[in-house]
């Protein structure tokens, strides 16, 4: 508010104040020693403060003039913040590692890149270039198709060929089971499919079984029942040119020696009626002279013999060993049908996703088109590969029948055996790389596990993708050599 007017007393003769100089000094003296008492309290008073802060007393020594009723009053309670919250477990520093593989993993011929490196006993990853992007695989696919199968229809599953009556009297039915390597050649003659079984004993079976009830009249009609497939045959992904090159068949499920023009050789030219063939084959067992037809066998008909294909176990060895393609179509199609997904190319993303599941990965952005891995529009990521081949090194469950059919860096077999593999310096590795190779027009792969030199197991995939050529396959090795070098040191800088 504004300060009161002051209003002055009568004045003297002279003009001063009344009361004169005397009085005039004696308030200006009361006045001087009033200020001073207030300085010297203010001085104290201050010192006091400054000596509770600084002995940590709570309250000054001057608060003796603070008035009742602000001594009544209590002091507020200070705010104190929670405590910082404290991990479960305290976080184990990564150790510095200082092997680098920077410059081969800079190589040019490895187009567009990708890689994982994971230590397979401590899961840690060591090493990762868009390792969890889904990409095309080639025929590293062939692994997952396997540890498919091996979880779905288990390692000794086996794919049945079988004969049975046919509606009318003197027919007999074909009916394909999806073993795609049955034979044509006689039986003690060894096919490309080691174990394979054989039509001639099929057919002998069928003889012995017709001629065993005296009511058949002679055998002169025979239907040819592939419905164990749903169609197309090819997938709209693949080069049709691989038919002739003599890599992929027709997918049916009724065929003999993968539908080779030659029965014992890996790589021979297809042809464009699998079905066709394999009914021309079995007349030929049964003597020949029969009307050939396709059709689907009577329900409930009697069987007259049955034939078995090798099993899981030793079909995945052999799809893996030389990357054959028909085996993988074969698996894969038998567990989309097991796990009651279809039977068609369209149901291999459920059937073989979801065979994967036991295996406790994650399959988000996986997406499959083939059990080959030939189409370009697969996508599985590098970092799922290493997951996986950490239990394939494990031989978790079935999965050590996986391990054993991967090809070895200077095996004896296989396609890691090949002169132009692990050749020269990289051939340091031989032994210690078990791997599955992959190779389409637009990419070349390579995943599996290497025994590195200081005796950490390792589990890998590098994807060398987009406008590649086959010398991406010696940068390929080159960088999986690095790996094999640097072990649990590798970097990832």
């Amino acid at each position: 508010m504004d300060e009161p007017v002051q209003t002055p007393g009568p004045a003297t003769a002279d003009g001063s104040p009344r009361g004169g100089i005397a009085a005039v000094f004696s308030r200006h003296r009361r006045a001087w020693l009033i200020a001073a008492g207030a300085l010297v309290f203010v001085l104290l008073g201050s010192g006091a403060v400054f000596a509770g802060t600084q002995t940590g007393g709570s309250e000054p020594a001057a608060a003796s003039a603070v008035s009742s009723s602000q001594a009544a009053t209590p002091s507020p309670t200070p705010t104190v913040d929670p405590a910082r919250p404290v991990p479960a477990e305290a976080t184990t520093a990564s150790r510095l590692r200082t092997c680098s593989v920077a410059g081969l993993a800079a190589d040019t011929r490895l187009a567009d890149f990708q890689a994982q490196v994971v230590n397979a006993t401590t899961g840690e990853v060591l090493f990762d270039r868009g390792g969890t992007t889904s990409s095309r695989t080639a025929s590293v696919m062939k692994v997952l198709t396997s540890a498919a199968a091996l979880n779905v229809l288990g390692s000794d599953y086996r794919a049945t060929t079988r004969v049975v009556k046919g509606a009318e009297p003197g027919q007999i039915v074909l009916v394909g089971g999806g073993d795609l390597t049955l034979s044509r050649l006689p039986t003690g003659q060894e096919p490309f499919y080691t174990g394979a079984a054989h039509l001639d004993d099929l057919a002998t079976q069928t003889m012995v079984a017709w001629a065993a009830d005296p009511a058949n009249p002679p055998i002169t009609s025979l239907v040819l029942d592939s419905s164990y497939f749903s169609g197309p045959d090819w997938d709209d992904g693949w080069a049709r040119t691989e038919l002739a090159l003599g890599y992929m068949p027709e997918i049916t499920a009724l065929m003999v020696d993968g539908d080779r023009n030659e029965p014992t050789r890996s790589t021979s030219a297809r042809s464009e009626d699998p079905i066709a063939r394999a009914g021309a084959a079995f007349a030929d067992a049964l003597g020949g002279g029969l009307t050939i037809s396709q059709a689907t066998a009577p329900a409930g008909a009697a069987q007259l013999g049955a034939v078995q294909s090798a099993p899981v176990s030793t079909l995945i060895q052999q799809a893996l060993i030389v990357s054959d393609n028909t085996i993988a179509e074969m698996l894969a199609r038998l567990v989309a049908i097991k796990s009651g997904a279809g039977n068609s190319f369209a149901a291999l993303q459920q059937g073989i996703v979801g065979g994967l599941a036991a295996y406790g990965i994650d399959t988000t952005g996986m997406i499959i088109k083939d059990g080959s891995g030939l189409s370009p529009n697969n996508a599985v990521s590098p970092a799922y590969l290493t997951a996986l081949f950490v239990k394939v090194n494990a031989r978790e469950g079935d999965l050590g029948v996986l391990f054993d059919g991967l090809p070895v860096a200077g095996g004896p077999r296989g396609s890691l055996s090949y002169s132009d593999r692990f050749a020269g310096a990289n051939s340091a590795a031989d032994g210690a790389v078990f791997a599955k190779t992959g190779w389409i027009d637009t990419g070349y792969t390579l995943a599996g596990v290497i025994h590195a030199a200081d005796g950490t197991p390792l589990t890998f995939a590098i994807y060398a993708i987009g406008n590649v050529s086959s010398n991406a396959k010696i940068a390929i090795d080159t960088l999986a050599t690095g790996f094999f070098n640097c072990g649990d040191n590798l970097s990832n800088n």
